[in-house]
């Protein structure tokens, strides 16, 4: 029986991302030469990868469909994780000179996961901290406009492309062509970046915000947008002011909202973001797992005004749902019910169609209103009641699909955990049960920081080899949602 993906068309197309994976590397060596670093870590991939992309794009190709369209995304997410960890190899510093780490530090920023394996941060060159930040830069937004806008001519894998990242059915389209789409939406992403980098250095002129330069502005900025989380800073945000760390939370929390909606909004149409039910119900956990979370910290009586615990509660929470992953404290020393709500946060994420990970709000709304639905059907069965959200009626196929999502998630999560719990007990590292579910929430839903020696001021560096290299792998399958690396092991895709 003949082959039915034409891995070809998916090698040509991959190829172009390659090529343009060459720019921002080359940035990168300019910033190096600005700061009197190393250009090596920076040229070495970049000739790399344009000579890898330049062969690849001289392959023929032809028009490519759902099955191409897969096997480009699953192949380009794993091969900018590994052009991206030969500049850590190349520097050769610390932790960041093991093979594995590169790795498993270089697909951590591509998926926006933000867990690290760094220990020192002083002895990395700025350079290679700050490629770093470009690295989840890209593996927000910026990763699938490039996709998008590489296949600027092919609307259905685009369409296709677009529905791996949002899961929803029907891509709404801004305009005729994804193409567009793509730089209406990359150019929203690009000047939100460019905002918040305006605003940090507004703070420090005005006094608010005395150790944030320009170069601090530009880091995390990159990864607060992308909702990611990386910093050069070993106290991640919590080296800044208060005042650094309330415009971050908001920034986090629009990185996580919808970026149509935000589209609309800029419009001046404001209407969608107010009826939609997602943002609402968005909106509605953050504020509910805050005030609890919040009011545990008052009774353990965790900091000294009701300011600083307002805003490490909410800060801390908006970090967590949103998938970003920063800190201002060292949440592992919360209490038990504190930590356990942030746990349990891991699994919500940020709204379809941003830059957040997780399992996304929208799934779990439509499993709320199917539940809800369910329930009324069972005293009137003969009732036919559809399930709606903002008004639309959710296709039969959406609702079946977010509960497979959602009991596939859970598998794999329990799955990883186990793993990490018996790879620890094999390799001699002590580590509890609740640390470990953290770390592999943390892993496989892309959120970064966890418990224990995992923490959001410790590091991953301490678990084995063995678990590092498998959590590498669920970033990399968790972050594309699944289906486009598991359907890659299916017979019935190659041949069908």
């Amino acid at each position: 029986m003949p082959v039915r993906v034409d891995v070809r068309t998916s090698a040509n197309l991959l190829g172009r991302v390659l090529t343009a994976l060459a720019g921002p590397l080359a940035v990168l060596a300019v910033v190096a030469l600005l700061y009197r670093e190393p250009v090596a870590p920076f040229v070495v991939p970049a000739a790399g990868s344009l000579a890898a992309g330049v062969g690849l794009s001289r392959l023929e190709r032809d028009d490519p469909g759902p099955r191409e369209a897969f096997l480009l995304v699953a192949l380009a997410w794993l091969s900018i994780a590994l052009v991206g960890a030969v500049p850590f190899l190349v520097a050769g510093v610390g932790t960041l000179a093991d093979p594995v780490n590169a790795v498993f530090e270089s697909m951590s920023g591509i998926t926006t996961t933000g867990a690290t394996v760094v220990g020192s941060f002083e002895i990395h060159a700025r350079s290679i901290l700050l490629w770093r930040s470009v690295l989840q830069w890209l593996g927000g937004l910026g990763i699938l406009v490039l996709a998008v806008g590489v296949l600027s001519g092919l609307s259905v894998s685009g369409a296709q492309l677009m529905e791996t990242e949002t899961q929803n059915q029907n891509v709404t389209k801004l305009t005729p062509r994804i193409a567009r789409t793509a730089r209406l939406l990359g150019g929203i992403y690009a000047g939100l970046t460019g905002l918040l980098v305006l605003v940090l250095l507004v703070l420090r002129l005005v006094g608010l915000a005395p150790n944030m330069t320009l170069y601090n502005a530009v880091a995390h900025a990159l990864t607060t947008v992308s909702t990611a989380g990386f910093s050069p800073e070993a106290a991640s945000i919590g080296a800044f002011s208060p005042a650094v760390q309330w415009v971050v939370i908001v920034f986090m929390l629009v990185g996580a909202t919808n970026f149509v909606l935000i589209y609309f909004v800029l419009q001046g149409d404001s209407s969608r973001l107010r009826e939609s039910e997602e943002f609402k119900f968005y909106i509605g956990v953050v504020a509910f797992a805050a005030v609890i979370v919040a009011g545990v910290l008052a009774l353990d009586g965790q900091f000294a005004t009701t300011e600083e615990t307002v805003r490490h509660a909410l800060f801390n929470v908006v970090s967590i749902i949103t998938t970003t992953g920063y800190a201002t404290v060292d949440f592992d020393t919360w209490s038990t019910g504190a930590r356990h709500v942030l746990f349990l946060g891991m699994f919500m994420g940020g709204m379809a169609g941003s830059t957040t990970c997780s399992i996304k709000t929208v799934r779990w709304l439509v499993v709320a209103k199917t539940f809800r639905r369910d329930l009324f059907t069972a005293i009137h069965p003969t009732a036919v009641v559809p399930v709606r959200i903002s008004g639309g009626a959710v296709d039969e196929g959406t609702i079946r699909d977010s509960y497979v999502f959602i009991l596939a998630s859970i598998v794999l999560f329990a799955a990883l955990t186990v793993f990490v719990v018996a790879d620890a007990a094999r390799a001699g590292v002590e580590i509890g049960e609740f640390a470990a579910m953290g770390a592999a929430a943390s892993t496989f839903l892309n959120i970064g920081p966890a418990f224990g020696f995992a923490g959001p001021y410790g590091s991953y560096e301490g678990f084995p080899v063995t678990t590092k290299l498998v959590m590498t792998v669920m970033m990399w399958i968790g972050r594309i949602e699944i289906v486009p690396v598991l359907v890659l092991f299916t017979p019935s895709f190659w041949r069908s």
